[in-house]
C-alpha cells in the first residue's frame, strides 16, 4: 500500500537557471570576507609592533618611546624621556582598541559568512563560538552595535586621558558621537525585540 503524498514535503529539485544564478551570487561576498581576513592580519602585525615598542621603551629605548608617543598623539610641555603612567595607559588602551576591532572583524567574517554565504557546519565542534549557534541577521546587528559602542568607549577614554591635546569642540563632538552610537544600539535592540515577537528572546 503506497503512502499518501504529503504536499508539505518538497523535493530537493534543482533550481531553474535564473534563480540558481541569483542564489549563487552570494559567493561574490567571498572576496570581501577574505579581504577582512587580510585586514585582520594587518591588525595583528600592528599590535605586535606596538607591543614591541612598549616593551623596548620599558627597558629604556628612546627610539621606541618616541615611536609610542607619536603613535598615540601624546604631547607634553616637557620632553618625554621615560615611560610615564599616562603614556602606558594610552598605549594599553590603543592595544585594547586593536583587540576589540579584531573581535568585531571576527564577528563580521564568521557571522556574516554563516548568515549570508554558506553554512560552516560547526555544530558539535569544540571551538564553535557560543554566539554562532543562534546567529542571524538581527542578532548580528545587535552584536555589532554593542561592539561599536565598546570601541567608541575606548576612543573616548583615550581622548579624555589626553584631553589637554584636544579642543573643547573635539571633546564635545566625540561625546555626542558616542551617545549617538549608544542610542542607535538601544534602538536596534528594541526594534529586534519588537520584530521577534513576545514568545521569542
Amino acid at each position: 500500500m503506497s503512502e499518501p503524498h504529503d504536499p508539505t514535503v518538497r523535493k530537493n529539485s534543482p533550481l531553474r537557471p535564473l534563480p540558481n544564478l541569483i542564489f549563487a551570487s552570494r559567493w561574490l561576498q567571498l572576496p570581501l570576507y577574505l579581504g577582512l581576513i587580510a585586514a585582520q592580519a594587518v591588525y595583528v602585525v600592528h599590535f605586535l609592533v606596538e607591543l614591541e615598542h612598549l616593551i623596548a621603551a620599558a627597558f629604556g629605548s628612546q627610539t621606541a618611546l618616541q615611536a609610542l608617543v607619536t603613535s598615540i598623539g601624546y604631547k607634553a610641555s616637557a620632553p618625554i624621556t621615560s615611560l610615564n603612567e599616562t603614556v602606558i595607559m594610552l598605549v594599553v588602551l590603543a592595544l585594547i582598541d586593536v583587540v576589540m576591532i579584531s573581535n568585531l572583524l571576527i564577528m563580521v567574517i564568521v557571522g556574516g559568512y554563516e548568515t549570508f554565504v554558506s553554512r560552516m557546519n560547526l555544530e558539535g565542534h569544540r571551538d564553535q563560538p557560543e554566539w554562532l549557534s543562534h546567529v542571524n541577521a538581527s542578532v548580528l546587528k545587535v552584536k555589532l552595535a554593542t561592539a561599536i559602542i565598546g570601541i567608541s568607549s575606548i576612543h573616548l577614554l583615550k581622548t579624555f586621558i589626553n584631553a589637554d591635546n584636544y579642543s573643547d569642540r573635539v571633546l564635545i563632538a566625540q561625546t555626542a558621537i558616542h551617545i549617538t552610537f549608544l542610542l542607535s544600539a538601544i534602538a536596534i535592540a528594541y526594534t529586534d525585540k519588537l520584530m521577534s515577537g513576545p514568545g521569542k528572546h
